[in-house]
């Protein structure tokens, strides 16, 4: 390993533990099959955990929880279901193609198979759905499976960019990229949450609380304030 590399991984670690040491260790407690967390993510796309709960629950009940019925009926019922999550009329369609993938090759709606998989076939494989990127599939594998896949959010992006861990206008792909290789696969769980919650209330995107930072000493944004621009190339 190169030194530049080696510098990167012992700040890796760094921030994993002044985040483990900040916010505490969440626990991994899936609270829904690999399906329904699928089917949860794509209704995630450009809106809120409210709202994607708001339209998975309602899909739900609207259908009794029988997913045929939800594969099977008119594209405007289902529209009409999530409609509170927005984008419906591209969702409903990726929801029902899912669906009838699901049904043709498996002969079910699990998704369970995963497991007997390697994470970077299974990450494949999910992206093969529509409407799924890294995103979707990699919170179908840390979450619901404890596979080791690193999700990366708006949060987690911009914190990742702000610390130095890459570059200012890092990809989501590339971040992902890093951050799988410079940690072993069961911090991701614990570094993903505890991101997304420095995110949402310490480094937020139009005013970051850089005094109340536990991570200051490893921030480049903090020692460069005055000079930073997010919108500048790597």
């Amino acid at each position: 390993m190169a030194e530049a590399d080696r510098q990167l991984a012992s700040k890796a670690r760094k921030i994993y533990q002044e985040l483990l040491d900040e916010y505490g260790e969440p626990q991994w407690n899936p609270s829904r099959s690999g399906f329904e967390q699928l089917i949860q993510t794509i209704l995630s796309a450009n809106t809120n955990d409210r709202n994607s709960g708001k339209a998975f629950e309602t899909l739900k009940e609207r259908f009794a929880g029988d997913w045929d019925a939800v594969r099977t009926a008119p594209l405007e019922e289902v529209k009409d279901a999530i409609r509170v999550a927005g984008m419906y009329n591209q969702k409903a369609p990726h929801i029902v193609d899912t669906l009838e993938i699901l049904l043709r090759e498996e002969g079910s709606y699990s998704l369970d198979h995963l497991r007997d998989m390697e994470p970077a076939a299974a990450q494949t494989y999910l992206q093969r759905f529509p409407g799924v990127g890294h995103k979707t599939a990699s919170i179908v594998l840390l979450f619901s499976y404890g596979m080791a896949a690193f999700p990366v959010d708006t949060h987690v992006q911009r914190v990742t960019q702000r610390l130095g861990m890459s570059g200012r206008r890092a990809s989501a792909e590339k971040i992902k990229a890093v951050w799988e290789q410079m940690l072993p696969a069961e911090s991701y769980f614990s570094l993903h949450v505890n991101m997304i919650r420095h995110g949402r209330t310490v480094c937020t995107a139009r005013t970051p609380r850089c005094a109340n930072c536990v991570m200051q000493d490893e921030c480049d944004y903090y020692t460069r304030l005055g000079e930073w621009d997010d919108a500048s190339p790597d």
